[in-house]
C-alpha cells in the first residue's frame, strides 16, 4: 500500500521507503537521508505520524477505507444483505416485501435523490435516513421502521469492515501529544451512526469530533466540508493535516486549499475484488429477475379505457413515483418549485397528484401548472440574443421565410419589406430583428416576455430553482428558458430524454429522463420502446387545448393565455381521453409502490408488443390523430399518413416517412406483417449490440 503526504506550496520534501511514499513539509530538524534518486529515506509505514508534526494542530481522517477498512464486498452486496435482513424482520411483523423489492426501491430512491442533488447544484450528501424514509413510504411500510432499518444497516457495516489498527495507534500518539483528531467523511450516515461504527472497532477516546457530509450539508469533494471544518475548529489550512484514500476528495481538493494531506489509496486488488463482487451480484440479480414469474396476466383489455388502465396505468404510476422521489430530494434542498408545463405536464400532474394522494406520499414542494411552450421559451432566449434559439428556429423553419418566423414569434401580422420573404437563415436573423423593419416584431416579443415573467413570478414565487415537468424528449423548453432567464435555474424532469434533433447536448445535465435516457430504441432495454412511437406518450398526457402561443393581461392583473384556464383544480385532462381516464382508474385502486413496480414490469412487456408488433386492436387503442406542429403554426401532421403508392417497393419505402413505422407496416402489409416486423426488430437488436461493442 502507498502512503502519500502532500503539502501545497514551495517548501516540499519527498520521502520514500519500502511500502510508503510521503510528500511532506520539511522537518524542522533538517534530518535527511538521501538515496541515489534524491529522495529521503525514513522508517517504514506510519512512523512519520508517530513523530511530532511541528505546526500541525489538527489531524482529520477519512472514515471508510481509511480508519475503517472495507472487506472486498461491493456496496450493492452490502445493501442487498441489509434488505434480506429487513425482509425477514418485516415477515416477522406481518408485512410482506421481498428483498428484491426492497433492494430495487432503495436503489431508485438513491438514484433520483443523487440526481436531484447534483442537478440542483448542492455540494452536500443525500442522507441515508431520507433514502430509507422514501423507500418505506413508496412500499407502504410504517415510518416507525426507519430506526430499525438503520440499525440493520449498521449491523451489515460491522460485518463488512475492520479496524486500521496502525493508523489508530498513530492517531492516539498524536492526541497524547496534544494534537486534536477528528473524522471527516463524505457519507449518507449521520454523525452518531459514524460514532457508533468507530467506537465498535476502535473503542472510545480516539476521535475528538466527527463531521459527516450528510449532517453538515457539504462534501469533501467540493471542498465545502473542509471549509466548514476549518471554521468550526478555528484552524488555518496550514495547521491541518488530512488523511484519506480518495485521490480527489482526500488529496487534490484539500491540498488546493493549503491543507497538508496524507493519501492512502486502496490497493488495486481490493478495488478490483469489490468491483467483481458488484458485477457478480448484479448478474445474479438479473438472472433471478429473468427467471422469476412475470406476474399475473392483465385483465381483459377490450377498449382504450381498459388499455389505459391495464397497460399505461402501472407505467404512468411508476413514472409518478419517480417524480415524487426526485421532488422530495429537491424539497429537502429548498428554494424550488415544481412547474408542470402546458400541455403535456397538465395530464402528468393530474396522475401525479392522484397517486400522491392515494399512497399518502409526503410532499410539501410548491407545484403549479405553467403557461409555457417552446414558442414562449424561444421568445425569452431571442430577447437575450442567445444562440440556442437559432438552433431551434433553424430546425423548425428550415424551409420557411423570415416573415413566417417573424409572424410566429411576434404573434401578429407585420408589413415587412421583400427582404423578409427570403428563405430563413438563422445566422442573419438577429440582424434582421435589429433593423427598423424588425423592431415591431422585437417589441411584441419583449411584451410577451414581460407577461411570461409576471406569470412565472405568480405561479413559482421567488423560487430560484424551477423544476419543469413535461413529457420529453429533447428538453427544448428548458434549454431556451435557461438561456433566456439566467436569473433562475431551470431543470426538467420528463418521461424520456433523447437527442432526436441532433443538436447540442450541453443542457442535458439539467434534463432527466425519469423512465428513459437513450439515443435510440434498443430491444434489450424494454423502456426504450417508447422512442419507436413517442407520439402516443405525448397524446396520453395532453388535454384537448391549444399550445400556448399568446399571453394577455386580465383586468385583475393576472396573466392568461390562449390555451385557456389550466389550473389543476380547473382543467380535467381526461376529458375525451380514454387512455388517461384508464390511468386514473388504475391509480384509484393502487395499494402500494411495490404493487406498481410489479405490475409495471408486466405492463412494459404488453406495451412493447403493442408498439413493435401491433394487433388490429392495438392499432385502435394506440391510434393518434393529427399532431400539431406548434411553434406558432397551425399546421398538423398525421402519425400514420395514408399512402396511395402502388408497388411493393414503393410502399415499403413510404414506411420510412411514417411516425409509427411498425403501425404503418401492420396496416399496409397485413400478410407480410410478421416477417417484416421480425426483420425490423432484428435490425434494431443488431444496431443496439453494435453500439455497445463499439462505443
Amino acid at each position: 500500500m502507498l502512503l502519500h503526504i502532500f503539502r501545497s506550496g514551495s517548501q516540499v520534501q519527498h520521502f520514500v521507503f519500502p511500502s510508503v511514499t510521503l510528500y511532506a513539509p520539511a522537518l524542522e530538524d533538517g534530518t535527511r537521508l538521501i538515496d541515489g534518486k534524491g529522495y529521503a529515506v525514513l522508517r517504514q509505514n506510519l512512523d512519520l505520524l508517530c513523530n511530532p508534526l511541528n505546526g500541525i494542530g489538527l489531524i482529520s481522517t477519512d472514515v471508510f477505507d481509511t480508519l475503517l477498512l472495507r472487506h472486498p464486498k461491493s456496496q450493492r452486496s452490502r445493501v442487498m444483505e441489509g434488505e434480506q435482513r429487513f425482509a425477514r424482520l418485516l415477515k416477522q411483523r406481518g408485512f410482506h416485501a421481498s428483498a428484491e423489492e426492497l433492494y430495487r426501491v432503495r436503489l431508485l430512491a438513491e438514484k433520483f435523490a443523487y440526481r436531484a442533488l447534483n442537478v440542483g447544484g448542492s455540494a452536500g450528501e443525500v442522507r441515508l435516513t431520507d433514502i430509507i424514509s422514501r423507500q418505506l413510504a413508496m412500499l407502504g411500510l410504517p415510518p416507525e421502521l426507519l430506526h430499525r432499518r438503520i440499525g440493520l444497516e449498521l449491523e451489515v457495516e460491522k460485518t463488512s469492515l475492520s479496524a486500521n489498527g496502525r493508523l489508530a495507534m498513530a492517531l492516539r500518539q498524536q492526541r497524547q501529544a496534544g494534537v486534536r483528531v477528528i473524522a471527516v467523511s463524505d457519507t449518507g450516515l449521520a454523525t452518531d451512526q459514524l460514532s457508533e461504527l468507530i467506537a465498535y472497532f476502535h473503542g472510545p477516546g480516539l476521535i475528538d469530533k466527527i463531521y459527516s457530509s450528510a449532517d453538515v450539508g457539504a462534501s469533501k469533494r467540493s471542498g465545502r466540508l473542509f471549509s466548514a471544518v476549518l471554521a468550526a475548529e478555528n484552524m488555518f489550512p496550514s495547521g491541518m493535516l488530512h488523511i484519506g484514500d480518495d485521490y480527489i476528495a482526500d488529496h487534490a481538493v484539500p491540498r488546493s486549499m493549503g491543507i497538508h494531506t496524507v493519501h492512502i489509496p486502496k490497493s488495486p486488488i481490493r478495488r478490483y475484488a469489490a468491483r467483481a463482487d458488484g458485477a457478480r451480484r448484479e448478474a445474479l440479480r438479473g438472472l433471478r429477475r429473468r427467471l422469476a414469474p412475470s406476474g399475473p396476466a392483465s385483465c381483459a383489455i377490450s377498449d382504450r379505457n381498459s388499455f389505459g388502465r391495464e397497460v399505461f396505468g402501472p407505467i404512468v404510476a411508476q413514472f409518478c413515483l419517480y417524480i415524487w422521489l426526485y421532488a422530495t430530494q429537491a424539497q429537502a434542498q429548498g428554494d424550488c418549485a415544481l412547474a408542470f408545463c402546458a400541455r403535456g405536464g397538465i395530464g402528468i400532474r393530474q396522475a401525479f397528484e392522484a397517486l400522491v394522494a392515494r399512497l399518502q406520499l409526503p410532499l410539501d414542494i410548491r407545484r403549479e401548472n405553467i403557461l409555457v411552450s417552446r414558442l414562449i421559451a424561444a421568445r425569452t432566449a431571442l430577447e437575450r440574443r442567445h444562440g440556442a434559439v437559432l438552433d431551434e428556429l433553424g430546425r423548425e423553419f428550415a424551409k420557411s421565410s423570415f416573415a413566417q418566423v417573424a409572424h410566429a414569434l411576434g404573434g401578429a401580422t407585420y408589413e415587412l419589406p421583400p427582404s423578409w420573404d427570403a428563405t430563413f437563415a438563422p445566422a442573419r436573423f438577429f440582424d434582421m430583428l435589429s433593423s427598423p423593419s424588425g423592431q415591431p416584431v422585437l417589441e411584441d416579443v419583449v411584451r410577451q416576455n414581460h407577461l411570461f415573467k409576471r406569470h412565472l413570478d405568480m405561479v413559482c414565487g421567488p423560487a430560484r430553482r424551477i423544476i419543469l415537468c413535461d413529457t420529453g424528449l429533447y428538453g427544448s423548453t428548458q434549454r431556451l428558458l435557461a438561456a433566456g432567464l439566467p436569473e433562475r435555474h431551470f431543470e426538467t424532469i420528463q418521461f424520456a430524454r433523447c437527442n432526436y434533433k441532433g443538436l447540442s447536448e450541453d443542457h442535458f445535465p439539467d434534463v432527466t429522463g425519469l423512465m428513459v435516457e437513450a439515443k435510440l430504441y434498443n430491444p434489450l432495454r424494454i423502456e426504450t420502446v417508447v422512442l419507436r412511437y413517442w407520439h402516443i406518450v405525448e397524446s396520453l398526457f395532453e388535454p384537448a387545448i391549444a399550445s400556448v402561443r399568446h399571453l394577455t393581461e386580465r383586468e385583475d392583473g393576472t396573466v392568461s393565455g390562449n390555451a385557456g384556464a389550466i389550473a389543476h383544480d380547473v382543467i380535467d385532462a381526461t376529458a375525451g381521453n380514454p387512455l388517461l381516464k384508464g390511468v386514473l382508474d388504475y391509480i384509484d385502486h393502487v395499494e402500494s409502490g411495490a404493487q406498481v413496480m410489479r405490475q409495471a414490469d408486466v405492463a412494459w412487456i404488453r406495451l412493447k408488443r403493442a408498439i413493435t408488433n401491433p394487433s388490429a386492436f392495438d392499432m385502435v387503442a394506440l391510434g393518434v390523430g393529427p399532431r400539431s406542429i406548434d411553434f406558432g403554426r397551425g399546421e398538423s401532421i398525421h402519425v400514420l399518413a395514408h399512402t396511395d403508392r402502388t408497388g411493393l417497393a414503393k410502399r415499403l419505402k413510404s414506411t420510412k416517412s411514417q411516425l409509427w413505422r411498425e403501425g404503418a407496416i401492420a396496416r399496409d402489409f397485413p400478410h407480410m406483417k410478421s416477417a417484416l416486423l421480425s426483420a425490423l426488430e432484428l435490425a434494431h437488436i443488431v444496431r443496439g449490440v453494435s453500439a455497445r461493442l463499439y462505443r
